[in-house]
């Protein structure tokens, strides 16, 4: 494998080469992960709609959402009719660090138990947890988390029925010190969340070092697996 090719495995920006026919001939790992998201024919579709009209490239800033994927511009190119590719610029899922988190080492399945018990006292709101069993104890300030599930709870209490989903994120990670690890994610839903508490929640989840993703129906963070 070249240099440029490495370079382009490697890449954080899925990168995808089709052939006239939209057979997909080469793409990188991300570009892998975006097809458990969206299909080769939508891409393959967004290529061709946005190929400058000869050949050459062509940069567009333009938000796309497939699913938990997010970008802000593609840029397409081609030198021939054989072949044509797309390159998506993506929008980190949440804020790199130079350093690794530290903290103590701590269950996360007792800190939701927890903040789900002091939310429910005096409420008739339906908590209901679909959570991954495997996830082990890892590397959190447990007041700090704390505060931030507790402010989420607080946005979607109102509703009758909230939520919370714990899974692992296959085939996602982040690089500390040249070491991958894996990530998790925290998702509270209901019908509607108050907006209201939007900045307290992104405030708090910066603090914690993680990412928050907040919609109308509820909040997903981001956390890394450290438990070293």
């Amino acid at each position: 494998m070249t240099f440029e090719q490495q370079w382009i495995e490697n890449d954080f920006n899925p990168f995808i080469l089709f052939d006239s026919h939209g057979k997909i001939t080469s793409l990188n790992t991300e570009a892998q992960y975006l097809f458990g998201a969206t299909t080769k024919e939508t891409i393959f579709e967004l290529a061709t709609a946005y190929a400058s009209p000869t050949f050459g490239f062509k940069t567009t800033f333009i938000d796309l959402e497939f699913e938990k994927y997010k970008f802000f511009g593609i840029n397409v190119g081609y030198v021939n009719d054989d072949y044509i590719g797309i390159s998506l610029y993506r929008i980190p899922y949440f804020k790199f660090q130079r350093h690794k988190p530290s903290g103590n080492l701590t269950n996360i399945y007792t800190l939701i138990d927890l903040c789900i018990s002091s939310n429910s006292i005096g409420s008739s709101t339906e908590y209901i947890k679909d959570i991954d069993p495997s996830i082990p104890e890892i590397r959190l300030y447990e007041k700090l988390f704390i505060k931030l599930l507790n402010k989420i709870y607080a946005a979607l209490k109102h509703n009758s029925r909230v939520i919370t989903k714990l899974y692992l994120c296959i085939g996602e990670h982040i690089r500390f010190d040249a070491k991958k690890y894996s990530i998790f994610s925290i998702e509270i839903l209901a019908k509607d969340m108050e907006m209201r508490f939007e900045h307290d929640i992104i405030k708090l989840a910066e603090e914690n070092n993680f990412f928050a993703e907040i919609k109308t129906t509820g909040v997903k963070i981001n956390v890394p697996m450290i438990f070293e």
